[in-house]
This record gives structure tokens, sequence and C-alpha cells, in this order.
């Protein structure tokens, strides 16, 4: 029988140095760079802060959200976190905010299933996927829950919502081509423009603090369908100018699903964060 083991790393977008931080002997997904330093990551359904300093990981009091997703994003002071938790009623993921000390998770959104991925810099909405009659779309909803603004509407899926430092954008992946690719629209939804072209399936743009590039996950076409992002499969982080042209690889590993499924820029944007996989014999 194989397990999973997972290894914390950074990758310098400068240098090309990959550093692993930790190793553990189950999977972890999607960390988060906080302010001071620390990693937050999805493991078993609850969220931990893993500090580089000591290689402890400390488990986020999260209440009732027990089964969280790797779809969890901090508010842009760093007070707060959202999250995407599969609720007991139905087990269909609902947007929840709460204290990144921890506290009881207040529901945003309604509907499920919901898949957060972004927070606008002003700290009023957020961003996510979520299913509507049949159909994958891009929305928006206040912070504090209310009505939903839906973004997209072409056929297919549409995932990864996430906005720009400046707030004016809002970047996102979408199957509309044919193959998964990277788009760019405004934060109203409007200028829908693609931003990648190559023939690969590529998913979860990641725009760093200083704006200027964008790292993002590329899967092998042929090796994945399109509107799919499985793990334990080979894959290559990617970066390109956030204005779009020539990508470059940055890394190549065995990844896919919770590598880097939201935000993991370091404050000074010089490093990203991502998880690597190796299935190991019991």
């Amino acid at each position: 029988m194989r397990k999973v083991r997972s290894y914390l790393e950074t990758l310098d977008v400068h240098t090309g140095q990959r550093t692993v931080l930790a190793t553990f002997d189950r999977r972890i997904e999607a960390p988060n760079w906080t302010r001071e330093g620390k990693l937050i990551y999805n493991s078993g359904g609850k969220l931990y802060a893993f500090d580089p300093e000591t290689g402890v990981s400390e488990e986020i009091p999260s209440g009732f959200a027990n089964r969280c997703n790797n779809d969890h994003v901090l508010s842009p002071d760093h007070t707060e976190i959202a999250v995407s938790h599969h609720t007991a009623e139905d087990g269909k993921s609902r947007i929840y905010v709460f204290t990144l000390a921890g506290g009881e998770p207040v529901l945003v959104t309604e509907e499920g299933p919901s898949y957060l991925h972004g927070w606008s810099p002003d700290g009023s909405t957020l961003a996510y996927c979520a299913e509507r009659n049949g159909q994958y779309d891009i929305y928006t909803i206040p912070v504090s829950g209310g009505r939903e603004k839906q973004l997209t509407d072409s056929p297919g899926l549409n995932d990864g919502p996430e906005y720009s430092p400046d707030g004016r954008h809002i970047w996102f992946n979408s199957v509309r081509s044919g193959l998964m690719q990277i788009w760019r629209m405004r934060s109203d939804g409007s200028e829908q423009t693609q931003m990648t072209f190559d023939e690969s399936n590529s998913w979860f743009p990641h725009v760093p603090p200083d704006g200027d590039t964008v790292v993002y996950i590329a899967y092998r076409k042929g090796d994945v369908d399109p509107g799919d992002h499985p793990a334990n499969k080979h894959v290559e982080l990617r970066s390109m100018s956030s204005e779009g042209g020539t990508y470059r690889v940055l890394a190549e590993l065995f990844g896919g699903q919770g590598t880097i499924n939201v935000n993991s820029w370091s404050p000074d944007s010089t490093r990203f964060a991502f998880v690597s996989y190796e299935l190991v014999d019991e």
C-alpha cells in the first residue's frame, strides 16, 4: 500500500533556488504566507500555521469548520481568514470567515458549492468559483454576506479567481478555449481577456504583492481532462509578466491539486510557497 509524503517548499523567483522547509507523512495543501513569515496550510479538514523558525505546526481553532478544503485566503490585513468548509447538512462547500487567532466561523455564502479563491485588497469583497444550475462560474460577494454577483457565463469551467494587488483585475482560469488557460478581467467582470495560449492546461494564477508577475501551475496536455486538476501528476510551476507574454518554467514537480491552489507569495514578492508530493510504500 502506498501513502503520500508532502514537502512544504519555497522557491526564490530570482535565483530559482528551492528550499524544503518541512516534510510531512500525510497530505498537506495550499500554503498561505503571513506577514509574520508563517505558512498556513490545510490537512485533514483543519488549518495549521507552520513556523519556519521552529519547524512547529500549530492548529488554528476553527470551531465547527473541521472539513475545510484547500481554498483558504487571508484578509488583506491578515487578521482574518476565509475558508471553504463542507457543511454537515449537505456536504457542499460554503465560505466562512473567522479571526486568524481562531474563533467561530461566520457564514458568507448561503448557496453551495462555493469555493473561495480571492479577497479584494480593500477588504470588502470575496471572489469564488460556484456551481449554480449545473454550471461553474466566477462570483463575488460582500465579506459580510448578501447578494452574490455573477461575473462569467461562458460554457465550461471558470475557476480560481484572484484579485490583482491594485484591485483593478481578477485573474482566473477558464476552459472556454478548449484547454484550461489563464485569463484576466476587470473586477466588475468586463474585458475578459485570455493571457496564455500554450498547449497545456493551466490553473490558479497568483500575483505577488508588487504586481509584476504571475505564477501558475500547468498540466501536460493529454495528461488530464482540461476541466480537472487532480493530485499526483507531473506538473510545472510557471511564471510570466502580469501583462502577458512568454512564460518560463520555474520548477518541475510531482503535485497538482494542493500544490498552489491559493496565493502563497511572500510579502516581499521574492518567493512563493508550494507543496510537492511523493508516493511511498508503507
